[in-house]
């Protein structure tokens, strides 16, 4: 049986994205995302717990988040888990687990952008699109039908 090996996060950006251009024009971006659950404990308090996740992106979606995201954007990431396995210069194994974006959503306020940067003031980046591979496509709605059928196939 093959396995699967996916990732869905909605998070903030710690950071902004730290964007490079390699030979051949190949980019990369990093990028630090947050995402927080809450829930209240046995006696009634509030209590958040705050994940920090490593993103990486590749061409085409490194060069949208390196035009529109920003610390404090808001964005709905499908990926993968990667890792990486190494010794360092005293001997001790490492490793690094990261998420290999797939695609990814913009969410948040559609004024935000290239012309009007987040000052990071907890604004999120701009438009709604998705971005999967090179291309940009239109955010998919999930809405059901009128007559109450759906697409879905169970």
């Amino acid at each position: 049986m093959a396995g699967v090996n996916k990732v869905i996060l909605v998070g903030n950006l710690g950071a902004d994205p730290e964007v490079k251009h390699l030979e051949g024009d190949k980019v990369v971006a990093n990028l630090r995302l947050a995402t927080t659950e809450a829930y209240k404990d046995r006696t009634g308090n509030r209590v958040e717990n705050t994940e920090w996740h490593d993103l990486e992106l590749w061409d085409g979606q490194a060069k949208v988040a390196e035009q529109y995201l920003r610390k404090g954007s808001q964005i709905y990431v499908e990926g993968k888990i990667k890792s990486d396995t190494w010794q360092d210069d005293q001997g001790n194994n490492r490793k690094k687990i990261r998420i290999r974006v797939l695609s990814f959503t913009m969410l948040g306020s559609k004024n935000m952008g290239p012309d009007n940067p987040s000052s990071g003031s907890g604004q999120t980046a701009a438009n709604p699109e998705s971005v999967r591979g090179n291309q940009m496509a239109q955010q998919p709605s999930f809405e059901n039908e009128e007559d109450g059928s759906d697409d879905l196939p169970f």
